[in-house]
């Protein structure tokens, strides 16, 4: 996913800091300045009952600082979820850097950043998100034990795309399994909305599974790169022009909100699936997963296929190992198939089915604060 392509996931409320903290849930939320670097960051750690929080560091340029915390709160809410339905040790956290990262990122502001996020002592764990990649990390990592997602030579594992992709085909696949009786979209029309780090790698894994692609994406380079290496691949001029086109699968891979009511309507695709967070508009009783399954649609929950990421970047941990990493993301496929034949079975949407999971599991960690051991001087060893 490139900058270029996204603008902020679901439209702020109205509420401001004050009301945002006061109905927060969340276990711990850091407010981080520098000002000679001019470093203004929110680290929020929602949940650590099954370990050490794990999320991404998102830098964008949010227009006011309750427009961040909104941000940084739904998301570290949404990473406990995936953790939980990906089966690993980790509770849930994200951070948010308020800027523009092509105008204000440096070398000091993120070695400021991580020397925050070394003061929380290992109850975050950082790695990429929007704005920030793998040299990021590797800078970040030179004041914090508690960066993943950092570069090969520095020990890490890489870009965490590469998983995110792979486990969103997976749940495709299952999803096709679910809805045609094959775990496959050979001879399907794949939409994918945004091209960058994600949806590009995700068309190319559709191509080699024999299935068609049709991109759109606001910043025309990103299209015009996978069309220059997959010229079979046909490009929309919007994501509004996409989703009407007759469709089989649509993957939303920007950032989120996708699912907002003109889109569901639009829909003539039988399956979602996509790499994006937060892709539901609404939730709960009668919101976007219910409307969806109205229509007749199959939502894939986004934190359960796009989980390969976070699996990826929490092998690292362990000293990355890439196939280890990689066969615990094909596991995405039997999970989201679980979820679907699940939520069948209860007359629910796959939505809840997947957050009835999460919520299990985390329940099932007995929701005690995560804590580094006593005497450890490094908590990685913990997670």
């Amino acid at each position: 996913m490139t900058v270029a392509d996204t603008a902020v996931a679901n439209p702020p409320t109205t509420a401001g800091a004050a009301e945002l903290l006061a109905a927060a849930e969340h276990e711990q939320i850091v407010s981080c300045v520098d000002r000679e670097s001019g470093l203004r960051a929110i680290i929020a750690i929602h949940d650590t009952s099954l370990g050490p929080a794990l999320g991404g560091t998102r830098f964008f340029p949010y227009a006011s600082y309750a427009e961040a915390l909104e941000d940084v709160l739904r998301l570290s809410r949404g990473m406990s979820y995936k953790n939980a339905v990906a089966g690993l040790p980790h509770g849930g956290g994200k951070a948010v850097i308020i800027g523009d990262p092509a105008r204000d990122k440096t070398p000091e502001l993120l070695r400021a950043y991580g020397r925050y996020v070394q003061t929380l002592g290992g109850r975050y764990v950082t790695a990429c998100d929007v704005g920030t990649f793998v040299a990021d990390l590797d800078i970040v990592g030179e004041t914090t034990a508690f960066a993943t997602g950092r570069s090969l030579e520095r020990g890490g594992c890489g870009d965490s795309s590469v998983l995110t992709a792979y486990g969103v085909f997976q749940g495709m696949r299952a999803a096709a399994e679910h809805v045609w009786g094959t775990p496959s979209v050979a001879g399907k029309r794949v939409g994918i909305s945004g091209v960058g780090k994600v949806g590009r790698q995700l068309a190319q894994h559709v191509l080699a599974d024999g299935g068609s692609v049709v991109v759109a994406d606001v910043d025309g380079a990103a299209v015009d790169r996978l069309r220059a290496e997959h010229p079979e691949v046909e490009a929309a001029a919007s994501t509004e022009e996409l989703v009407a086109l007759e469709l089989d699968v649509f993957a939303p891979c920007a950032l989120g909100g996708a699912l907002d009511p003109a889109t569901v309507e639009a829909l003539s695709a039988r399956i979602v699936c996509g790499g994006a967070n937060n892709q539901l508009v609404t939730e709960g009783p009668g919101g976007t997963a219910d409307r969806l399954a109205e229509r007749g649609v199959l939502y894939c929950p986004d934190f359960l296929v796009n989980s390969g990421g976070v699996i990826q970047v929490s092998d690292e941990l362990h000293g990355f190992d890439m196939e280890r990493a990689r066969r615990k993301a094909s596991e995405i496929f039997d999970h989201t198939l679980e979820v679907l034949r699940s939520a069948d079975e209860l007359g629910v949407t796959p939505a809840a089915a997947a957050d009835h999971v999460a919520e299990e599991r985390m329940a099932r960690g007995g929701r005690t604060p995560w804590v580094a051991q006593a005497g450890s001087s490094d908590a990685r060893a913990q997670a």
